[in-house]
């Protein structure tokens, strides 16, 4: 079933005990992922990680783990992420069992209405769906102005349109930088502090960042870079952040690629974007919608897809020689265009 209008809240901070399968889904997997959390705290329950693979091989394992009793007695929640419909068949079979010790929480991302994960999560009276949709600016500078609010920051002008647009207008991303921020500056509610353009460059936000460089010097095909990047920062690079930035990217060349494919100049498309590209990048961001159409930008956004998903399996460890050699292959791609 769908939560109530507005009642959303109160399904994850007072959750009804009878729910046995959550799912959150749709574009903004950072909001999804955070109702996932804010369920946790109001289960009081401890995350315990289930692949989709391992769902899809065995569809009973589902109502099997939900049924079996924590090792330690503390209340356990099943987290399934990335979910989608290969799990479908596993959840009905939790649904259908005579009960259940433990509920489990599917985290997806976009999913169709025709889609039997979705249609059977909205159908039962015993599961919740619910969809995250992507913050729009308007959206994130609200969103980063709130935050930084709560964390004692004044921000100085445009410096919350700043960080919205560097983060993608993603939510986790944006809460990480204004807390970041925060911090930096020695903020707190009981200690105002201001918070300016000087700062943010001194930190680096979201779209300037480590994670972002690799994505961008694979795009724009230079492998000499991205070659001395990788060395350097192959201690301490996160693959799936560094795939979750280029994903940022991606959507954020896809609508402008799109005006160049009508008719408009590359230049005057990124200027038309407005406040989504950063004014440092957008000679960047015009070099990268010139050289990539919009095929060539779906087909890298649908393998990054398939790495972020086989990098999030509970049961792999992360593989960075896998994601080096996409990077790798996406930057020889862009120096054949």
């Amino acid at each position: 079933m769908k939560p109530a209008r507005g009642g959303l809240g109160r399904a994850l901070d007072r959750p009804d005990p009878a729910i046995r399968f959550y799912l959150f889904h749709g574009p903004d997997e950072s909001q999804s992922r955070g109702h996932g959390e804010r369920l946790l705290k109001g289960l009081d329950a401890e995350k315990s990680a289930v692949a989709a693979q391992s769902v899809k091989s065995d569809p009973a394992l589902l109502a099997d783990e939900a049924a079996a009793i924590g090792l330690f007695g503390g209340k356990r929640a099943l987290w399934i992420e990335p979910a989608g419909d290969e799990i479908a068949e596993g959840v009905a079979a939790l649904l259908d069992a005579p009960g259940a010790e433990s509920p489990a929480i599917a985290i997806a991302g976009g999913l169709r209405k025709t889609s039997p994960l979705v249609k059977l999560a909205e159908a039962h009276p015993l599961a919740l769906a619910h969809i995250s949709y992507e913050l729009n600016e308007q959206d994130s500078e609200r969103l980063v102005e709130q935050i930084a609010a709560g964390e004692g920051l004044r921000l100085a002008p445009g410096v919350a349109a700043r960080i919205a647009a560097s983060a993608g207008n993603d939510r986790g991303v944006i809460v990480q930088e204004v807390v970041k921020l925060a911090l930096y500056v020695g903020a707190s509610a009981e200690a105002p502090a201001a918070g300016g353009h000087e700062d943010v460059d001194q930190i680096g936000i979201g779209a300037e960042g480590d994670s972002m460089l690799l994505g961008d010097l694979a795009l724009s095909g230079d492998l000499a870079a991205l070659s001395h990047q990788l060395d350097s920062a192959a201690a301490d690079a996160v693959p799936v952040s560094v795939v979750r930035a280029l994903q940022r990217r991606l959507l954020m060349l896809a609508p402008i690629r799109a005006r160049v494919d009508r008719g408009e100049r590359p230049h005057d498309a990124v200027t038309s974007a407005g406040k989504s590209v950063f004014w440092k990048d957008k000679d960047f961001v015009t070099r990268l919608v010139s050289l990539w159409d919009s095929k060539a930008l779906g087909r890298v956004l649908e393998r990054s897809g398939e790495l972020e998903r086989r990098l999030m399996r509970s049961d792999s460890p992360p593989d960075l020689e896998a994601l080096e050699e996409e990077l790798v292959a996406i930057a020889r791609t862009a120096r054949r265009r």
